[in-house]
Protein backbone atom coordinates (compact mmCIF):
# COMPACT_ATOMS: atom_id res chain seq x y z
CA UNK A 1 0.00 0.00 0.00
CA UNK A 2 1.75 3.19 1.10
CA UNK A 3 4.14 4.36 3.74
CA UNK A 4 3.10 4.24 7.40
CA UNK A 5 4.56 7.73 7.70
CA UNK A 6 1.57 9.02 5.75
CA UNK A 7 -1.82 8.83 7.40
CA UNK A 8 -5.30 9.91 6.39
CA UNK A 9 -7.73 11.46 8.84
CA UNK A 10 -11.07 11.14 7.01
CA UNK A 11 -14.39 12.70 7.91
CA UNK A 12 -17.23 14.93 6.89
CA UNK A 13 -16.07 17.82 9.13
CA UNK A 14 -19.54 19.39 8.85
CA UNK A 15 -18.73 21.50 10.77
CA UNK A 16 -15.12 21.25 11.91
CA UNK A 17 -15.01 21.02 15.73
CA UNK A 18 -12.21 21.59 18.22
CA UNK A 19 -12.25 17.82 18.74
CA UNK A 20 -11.27 17.40 15.09
CA UNK A 21 -8.59 20.07 15.46
CA UNK A 22 -7.24 18.29 18.55
CA UNK A 23 -6.87 15.02 16.62
CA UNK A 24 -5.33 16.76 13.61
CA UNK A 25 -2.77 18.52 15.81
CA UNK A 26 -1.88 15.39 17.75
CA UNK A 27 -1.94 13.18 14.65
CA UNK A 28 0.43 15.52 12.84
CA UNK A 29 2.97 15.01 15.64
CA UNK A 30 2.86 11.24 15.05
CA UNK A 31 2.70 11.18 11.25
CA UNK A 32 5.03 13.43 9.24
CA UNK A 33 2.35 13.62 6.53
CA UNK A 34 -1.29 13.77 7.59
CA UNK A 35 -3.89 14.08 4.86
CA UNK A 36 -7.15 15.43 6.27
CA UNK A 37 -9.67 14.04 3.81
CA UNK A 38 -13.12 15.58 3.46
CA UNK A 39 -15.71 13.05 2.37
CA UNK A 40 -17.90 14.07 -0.54
CA UNK A 41 -21.11 12.13 0.13
CA UNK A 42 -23.78 12.90 -2.44
CA UNK A 43 -26.45 10.99 -0.47
CA UNK A 44 -26.12 13.21 2.61
CA UNK A 45 -27.17 16.82 2.75
CA UNK A 46 -24.48 18.88 4.43
CA UNK A 47 -24.68 22.25 6.14
CA UNK A 48 -21.44 23.38 4.49
CA UNK A 49 -20.28 22.57 0.98
CA UNK A 50 -17.12 20.51 0.52
CA UNK A 51 -15.36 23.67 -0.68
CA UNK A 52 -16.41 25.56 2.49
CA UNK A 53 -15.28 22.70 4.74
CA UNK A 54 -11.94 22.51 2.96
CA UNK A 55 -11.49 26.28 3.26
CA UNK A 56 -12.16 26.14 7.02
CA UNK A 57 -9.69 23.26 7.39
CA UNK A 58 -7.05 25.20 5.43
CA UNK A 59 -7.56 28.24 7.70
CA UNK A 60 -7.27 26.22 10.90
CA UNK A 61 -4.35 23.98 9.85
CA UNK A 62 -2.26 26.56 7.97
CA UNK A 63 0.42 26.58 10.70
CA UNK A 64 0.53 22.80 11.17
CA UNK A 65 3.52 21.29 9.35
CA UNK A 66 2.85 18.16 7.33
CA UNK A 67 -0.94 18.61 7.23
CA UNK A 68 -2.61 18.50 3.82
CA UNK A 69 -6.29 18.98 3.01
CA UNK A 70 -7.97 16.93 0.30
CA UNK A 71 -11.38 15.70 -0.70
CA UNK A 72 -12.41 12.19 -1.61
CA UNK A 73 -15.38 10.22 -2.76
CA UNK A 74 -15.85 6.48 -2.78
CA UNK A 75 -13.89 3.92 -0.81
CA UNK A 76 -11.33 5.19 1.66
CA UNK A 77 -8.93 2.34 0.83
CA UNK A 78 -8.84 3.52 -2.80
CA UNK A 79 -8.07 7.07 -1.70
CA UNK A 80 -5.36 5.77 0.65
CA UNK A 81 -3.72 3.96 -2.24
CA UNK A 82 -3.97 7.09 -4.40
CA UNK A 83 -2.17 9.30 -1.83
CA UNK A 84 0.28 6.59 -0.71
CA UNK A 85 -0.99 6.35 2.86
CA UNK A 86 -0.15 3.41 5.10
CA UNK A 87 -2.40 4.38 8.01
CA UNK A 88 -5.84 5.73 8.81
CA UNK A 89 -6.31 7.95 11.85
CA UNK A 90 -9.72 7.61 13.48
CA UNK A 91 -11.13 9.33 16.55
CA UNK A 92 -13.11 7.43 19.16
CA UNK A 93 -15.18 9.28 21.77
CA UNK A 94 -17.33 6.51 23.21
CA UNK A 95 -18.11 2.81 23.05
CA UNK A 96 -20.69 3.49 20.32
CA UNK A 97 -17.93 5.01 18.15
CA UNK A 98 -15.72 2.00 18.79
CA UNK A 99 -18.30 -0.50 17.58
CA UNK A 100 -18.74 1.32 14.26
CA UNK A 101 -15.02 2.03 13.84
CA UNK A 102 -14.11 -1.58 14.66
CA UNK A 103 -16.33 -2.82 11.81
CA UNK A 104 -14.86 -0.26 9.40
CA UNK A 105 -11.29 -1.14 10.40
CA UNK A 106 -11.89 -4.84 9.75
CA UNK A 107 -13.51 -4.16 6.37
CA UNK A 108 -10.66 -1.83 5.38
CA UNK A 109 -8.14 -4.47 6.48
CA UNK A 110 -9.92 -7.07 4.37
CA UNK A 111 -9.70 -4.83 1.28
CA UNK A 112 -6.21 -3.42 2.01
CA UNK A 113 -4.29 -5.64 4.49
CA UNK A 114 -1.27 -3.32 4.66
CA UNK A 115 -3.37 -0.27 5.62
CA UNK A 116 -3.29 0.14 9.40
CA UNK A 117 -5.99 1.86 11.44
CA UNK A 118 -4.83 3.96 14.39
CA UNK A 119 -7.46 4.92 16.96
CA UNK A 120 -7.01 8.06 19.01
CA UNK A 121 -9.17 9.44 21.79
CA UNK A 122 -9.87 13.17 21.79
CA UNK A 123 -8.70 15.34 24.65
CA UNK A 124 -11.10 15.25 27.59
CA UNK A 125 -12.34 18.77 26.83
CA UNK A 126 -13.67 17.52 23.49
CA UNK A 127 -14.86 13.98 24.27
CA UNK A 128 -18.54 14.99 24.09
CA UNK A 129 -18.32 17.01 20.85
CA UNK A 130 -19.80 15.92 17.58
CA UNK A 131 -20.58 17.89 14.45
CA UNK A 132 -24.22 16.86 14.72
CA UNK A 133 -24.53 18.26 18.26
CA UNK A 134 -22.73 21.47 17.33
CA UNK A 135 -25.16 22.03 14.45
CA UNK A 136 -28.14 21.45 16.75
CA UNK A 137 -26.81 23.88 19.36
CA UNK A 138 -26.05 26.55 16.76
CA UNK A 139 -29.42 26.10 15.04
CA UNK A 140 -31.09 26.48 18.44
CA UNK A 141 -29.50 29.88 18.92
CA UNK A 142 -26.94 28.83 21.50
CA UNK A 143 -23.25 29.68 21.63
CA UNK A 144 -20.74 27.21 20.21
CA UNK A 145 -17.75 29.11 21.58
CA UNK A 146 -15.18 26.62 22.81
CA UNK A 147 -16.65 23.88 20.59
CA UNK A 148 -15.46 25.08 17.19
CA UNK A 149 -12.65 27.33 15.94
CA UNK A 150 -13.61 31.03 15.74
CA UNK A 151 -13.68 30.96 11.91
CA UNK A 152 -16.18 28.10 12.02
CA UNK A 153 -18.27 29.89 14.64
CA UNK A 154 -18.50 32.93 12.36
CA UNK A 155 -19.68 30.75 9.48
CA UNK A 156 -22.27 29.09 11.71
CA UNK A 157 -23.58 32.55 12.66
CA UNK A 158 -23.81 33.39 8.97
CA UNK A 159 -25.71 30.15 8.25
CA UNK A 160 -28.14 30.37 11.17
CA UNK A 161 -28.40 34.12 11.64
CA UNK A 162 -26.50 36.47 13.91
CA UNK A 163 -28.27 35.40 17.10
CA UNK A 164 -27.64 31.70 16.52
CA UNK A 165 -24.22 30.36 17.45
CA UNK A 166 -23.38 33.67 19.13
CA UNK A 167 -22.94 34.69 22.74
CA UNK A 168 -26.39 33.65 23.89
CA UNK A 169 -25.57 31.39 26.81
CA UNK A 170 -27.25 30.28 29.97
CA UNK A 171 -25.32 29.66 33.17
Amino acid sequence: MGTPLTAIYPGSFDPLTLGHVDLIRRGSRIFPRLVVAVLRNREKSALFTVAERMEMLHEVTAQMPGVEIAEFEGLLVDFAEKVGAGALLRGIRAISDYEYEFQMAWMNRRMAPALETVFMMPGEDYAYLSSRLVKEVAAGGRAVTGMVPPAVEARLRAKFGETAASARQRP
